[in-house]
């Protein structure tokens, strides 16, 4: 393989386009003779409909039509589907969930009504004027008052509104452990409620070919193939190859678009009724109110150590608030994504894992970047770190001691590391942040009236997604070599980096491939991005397809120079007869093949990789007034091969930050007694500005793998795996002085405050 482009910072191709405006977003797009769609939701967190008055609505001009829930399931519309897989004894519960609401609206936001016009003024302008009568009920919207005996009960099939009760290792083997520890540290650990915010909201076009009776919708969304087969099989009952769905570019998703909306069903049924395309465009209030949230998960952990602080045993005990529905693969952060990363990079010789999964009066959850491989780490470091302060331990030895060095390694989820740094990233980290001379900066904050502290964590990603993954090399009319990939981009550099790696295979400059993805009518199959895995995946696959291509082009270009294929080589995009110097270019073999080349591979039971890392960062805290200062964040992350560094160390800086704002103020936010969305706007729901953050230093040490032919580990979640519990742990640090050693997410100024003054007196 040539070294001319893979592991170097190719700068994005996409950039071009993103940076002067020539991008093209779903919104965007507009076709002849289109309408617009606007959906009315509920102003309420729990309420019967007892009417629904629409005739004001249908009177406004350029109103086309206003339907229910009535109007969609004449027409033998399905409901949206979870695809959630558990075990029997799970007992897990799906309620139905149809487009618009039936007959009872269970949390602000909920789809009720969908009004279509001529115009976008038109049509917001009638859903204002759509009456409907409510019969109020009482709201739940935290997950463990939800379970309580009297509160409020979504679904008749969930008693106590309990979802399912999953469990995970060797119960007896745990408690056993726990009986022979030397020492037992338990917390309450709170992983809090956050919504995505990506940069582009929910949009798209829904269109239906009469003639040709197919359904196309052009949106912003992730996951192409997995959203069309639920939309054809469970919702609108048609063969796959009649719905056709395309994403143009996408700002941004982080999961949140990964899955079936009641707005993709809605666009597609109202073009078929109405013969018309038709569009939506979601505004940053109702993504906040009614796209998918993420996280939202309280456990009660143990953590079991000897006496020289060799762990023992760690026990977790959770409780996932997944909303008022459940979305398209909601149980599965808190199910079988979790347990892979529970424990992290640690010899922990049993690990047993419960969780309750329960319904409240509040947005769906569903997978957000990590989808349980952050609630997992924030779990186990926590633990740990509780353990350093309450037994005595430095909380670096501690760690040290307890990481995997010799591999491979298999943990007692039945997961094999086969390779890792997670001891010499703890070093690199102490040498790094200089943390001998720590005590002489904290004297200097001290002797300025401000508290310092300094927190420490490892962290563990185990990255996969989906097991499967197509790839497909073609050879176009005008020369150009496609690359058709079954994962997607949403703002990852995919179109550099899957270039930089064919380019690198055959030895041809990026300029000669064509990138194509998020087109169901051009790409077979595909599991879409999520997971960490478009490398590992998309990349493997990729690679195992130009390597097959390469087969058959060595035997043709044999033909075609009349020499044996075993005495060829193959450099700069050309076979050689090593003999003779006889050469023909790849471009001319294909030409001649006649479409022979053209090869697509399909990749399955790929194991999952393991980027691991240990992070860093010291705090500065006024305890006049609580405020948070973040001085400095440093990051040494295993992601084995890198294809694009520079791409890497961005896709490492945007993880970071998501989980700093996480750690230090995001949180959906309800009203107990109403259930009314207290964080709907940006005015009101806190994100981390560029002003707020240090230079966030990214350090990449990788070990190849060998699960993928690339050697990589996906790296586009670690960011906000390893951030939160290393910015607590730098706050708990910070206010050890007050013997305060729990403090939940979000840590606010206000909540640090609160805590010092408890503290004082």
């Amino acid at each position: 393989m040539s070294d001319a482009l893979l592991g170097h910072s190719v700068p994005r191709l996409e950039d071009q386009r993103f940076l002067t405006g020539a991008a093209k977003y779903a919104d965007d797009l507009n076709l002849e003779g289109q309408l617009y769609g606007v959906v009315v939701r509920s102003t309420h967190a729990h309420a019967q409909i007892a009417g629904i008055d629409i005739e004001a609505a249908r009177a406004v001009g350029g109103v086309i039509g206003v339907y229910v829930e009535g109007d969609l399931a004449a027409d033998g519309v399905g409901d949206l589907p979870c695809s959630a897989e558990l075990p029997v004894e799970s007992g897990l519960y799906i309620p139905p969930r149809p487009a618009l609401a039936k007959d009872r609206v269970r949390y602000v936001g909920d789809h009720v009504a969908f009004v279509v016009a001529e115009t976008e003024d038109a049509a917001m302008e009638a859903a204002e004027l759509v009456m409907i009568d409510y019969d109020p009920l009482p709201a739940v919207v935290d997950g463990m008052a939800a379970q309580v005996e009297g509160a409020p009960q979504l679904w008749e099939g969930a008693p106590n509104n309990i979802i399912y009760r999953f469990q995970k290792g060797d119960k007896a083997a745990m408690e056993a452990a726990f009986a022979s520890a030397a020492h037992v540290v338990e917390l309450d650990i709170v992983n809090n409620k956050i919504s995505a915010v990506p940069m582009e909201p929910r949009s798209g076009i829904g269109e239906y070919d009469l003639a040709r009776e197919t359904y196309k919708l052009t949106c912003a969304a992730q996951g192409l193939h997995g959203i069309r087969s639920q939309l054809a099989k469970s919702i609108f009952r048609v063969p796959e190859d009649q719905m056709e769905l395309v994403a143009p570019d996408v700002g941004g998703g982080f999961g949140l678009k990964n899955f079936v909306y009641p707005e993709w069903v809605l666009l597609l049924w109202a073009a078929r009724k109405l013969s018309r395309p038709i569009k939506w465009t979601g505004e940053r209030g109702e993504e906040f109110a009614s796209a998918t949230q993420g996280r939202g998960i309280r456990t009660q952990g143990r953590l079991g150590l000897d006496a020289e602080g060799r762990f023992l045993a760690l026990d977790a005990d959770l409780v996932a608030d997944l909303g008022a529905y459940l979305s398209g693969a909601a149980p599965g952060a808190s199910t079988r994504a979790a347990p892979t990363a529970m424990g992290g990079g640690y010899k922990i010789p049993t690990i047993h894992m419960e969780s309750r999964g329960v319904f409240t009066n509040t947005a769906p959850i569903d997978a957000y970047r990590g989808a349980g491989k952050p609630e997992a780490n924030f779990i186990t470091e926590r633990l740990i770190e509780a353990a350093a302060r309450r037994c005595g331990f430095d909380p670096v030895a501690l760690r040290r001691l307890n990481v995997v060095e010799d591999y491979p390694y298999e943990t007692p989820q039945g997961l094999t590391f086969d390779c890792g740094r997670f001891g010499p990233n703890i070093d690199d980290i102490v040498r790094l942040l200089d943390r001998d001379g720590f005590e002489a900066r904290r004297s200097t904050s001290k002797a300025n009236g401000k508290l310092r502290g300094l927190g420490i964590s490892s962290f563990l990603e185990t990255s996969r997604g989906a097991p499967q993954e197509g790839a497909e090399v073609r050879f176009a009319a005008d020369g150009q070599i496609e690359l058709r990939v079954g994962t997607e981009s949403n703002g990852q550099g995919h179109e550099t980096s899957y270039k930089q790696i064919a380019g690198s295979r055959l030895g041809l400059p990026m300029d000669a491939f064509t990138y194509i993805q998020a087109d169901t009518r051009k790409i077979r199959t595909g599991f879409g991005h999520g997971g960490a895995r478009s490398m590992h995946m998309g990349g493997g696959a990729m690679m195992h397809a130009i390597d097959e291509v390469l087969e058959k082009a060595r035997n043709v270009a044999a033909r075609l120079l009349q020499a044996d294929a075993d005495g060829l080589s193959y450099a700069d995009g050309a076979f050689s007869v090593t003999a003779t110097g006889q050469s023909i270019s790849l471009a001319d073999v294909a030409v001649e093949a006649e479409g022979s080349l053209d090869t697509f591979v399909f990749d399955e039971d790929v194991p999952f990789t393991f980027p691991n890392g240990c992070q860093a960062a010291e705090v500065e805290i006024d305890p006049e007034t609580g405020h948070i200062e973040l001085l400095r964040y440093v990051a040494v992350d295993d992601y084995g091969t890198l294809v694009n560094p520079m791409l890497t160390e961005g896709q490492v800086h945007g993880g970071l930050v998501q989980g700093i704002g996480q750690a230090l103020g995001e949180n959906c936010t309800y009203d107990d007694e109403s259930g009314q969305l207290l964080a709907g706007s940006m005015m009101d729901y806190w994100l981390p500005r560029a002003s707020q953050l240090p230079n966030i230093e990214v350090h990449l040490e990788g070990v190849p793998t060998k699960a993928n032919p690339l050697g990589v580990k996906g790296s586009g979640q670690a960011g906000c795996i390893g951030a939160p519990q290393t910015i607590v742990h730098a706050v708990l640090d910070a206010l050890a002085s007050f013997g305060i050693d729990e403090i939940d997410m979000p840590v606010t100024s206000e909540k640090v405050w609160r805590a010092i003054a408890t503290a004082e007196n």
